[in-house]
């Protein structure tokens, strides 16, 4: 009889003791999953969307696209120069298959000077679909997709300044 008691007493010590140790590995996860680096700067460059266009802009007020870029990284302590030509010299050049969130695409757009001129940030890609923000003249900060035959002929090249 006190076998059975002291077999028993044990069971239950082992029960409790796994479900406390459970419970609290359940209630020790309420710490928030930690946000990327890469996921912050698209995220600040996506509260700028629809800001409009202005030649040096990097506020709310208005922006071109070097200087969306360069604001988005500085809010994430990441230092850029302000010129989209100037910032193509920065980071690790990658090739279009290679291209991931955060990284940056360099343009020559025709009508102005310069090899590079023009920059945009990738925020999306779907079905090899690379999607990225940046400022155009005619509608401020919107989001294109590297597909479109306009930015497609422009794009020049991708560097990654994001570990």
């Amino acid at each position: 009889m006190k076998q059975r008691v002291v077999l028993l007493i044990s069971i239950i010590t082992f029960i409790m003791y796994c479900f406390f140790k459970t419970e609290k590995k359940q209630s020790g996860n309420k710490t928030p999953p930690l946000i990327s680096l890469t996921d912050k700067v698209i995220s600040i460059a996506n509260s700028y969307n629809g800001v409009p266009y202005k030649p040096g802009g990097t506020t709310s007020k208005g922006m071109d696209c070097s200087g969306l870029v360069q604001t988005s990284f500085k809010q994430i302590n990441v230092l850029l120069p302000r010129s989209s030509s100037s910032m193509s010299n920065k980071g690790k050049k990658i090739s279009t298959d290679k291209i991931k969130l955060g990284d940056l695409l360099f343009f020559n757009i025709n009508r102005l000077k310069g090899k590079i001129n023009h920059v945009g940030l990738v925020t999306n890609i779907d079905n090899h679909n690379i999607y990225f923000i940046h400022s155009t003249t005619s509608k401020g900060v919107i989001t294109n997709s590297l597909n479109d035959p306009y930015w497609k002929t422009a794009f020049v090249k991708a560097k990654r300044v994001l570990n």
